[in-house]
């Protein structure tokens, strides 16, 4: 089994939105073969909670009005640090950058099939190693300074 047309069109369309706020390494997995919930998974991340909540609005409201999709569950909205949005088809994993590096969910989903993303999502794979190496360059270790 493989992802439906329609997955890989919301998959498309979220990925875009994610890539238009500044998501970092974007990247989409067809799930279907494993899990009977869902088609395909896409994972985003963000440097701060402000920027996470932006990217799940975005996303949100693109494939609202784009392609007449709602999610029929939105989880982690109150901290925005690992938001879920669940539109069946697929399931939209936005989080804090420190959340995708301690829960790895790649490594999960590593031996599924990625999928292919719009030119600007894959232009966003690194992006948080470089933020991370910018910060630390400009001695900015968070909000006490503190690199530990």
């Amino acid at each position: 089994m493989t992802a439906t047309d329609r997955s890989i069109e919301l998959i498309n369309a979220a990925a875009q939105a994610a890539a238009d706020k500044l998501a970092h390494d974007i990247i989409a997995y067809d799930v279907s073969d494993v899990l009977s919930i869902t088609d395909a998974f896409l994972l985003a991340s963000a440097p701060n909670d402000r920027q996470v909540k932006s990217i799940v609005d975005e996303i949100e409201e693109r494939l609202n009005k784009e392609l007449n999709a709602k999610p029929v569950r939105r989880e982690g909205d109150r901290e925005a640090r690992w938001v879920l949005l669940d539109y069946v088809d697929i399931v939209v994993h936005v989080q804090h950058s420190e959340e995708r590096v301690f829960y790895a969910l790649e490594r999960l989903w590593k031996d599924c099939p990625q999928l292919e993303l719009p030119a600007d999502a894959v232009a966003t794979r690194g992006k948080a190693a470089e933020y991370a190496q910018a910060q630390a360059a400009a001695g900015d270790g968070g909000p006490d300074g503190d690199f530990r």
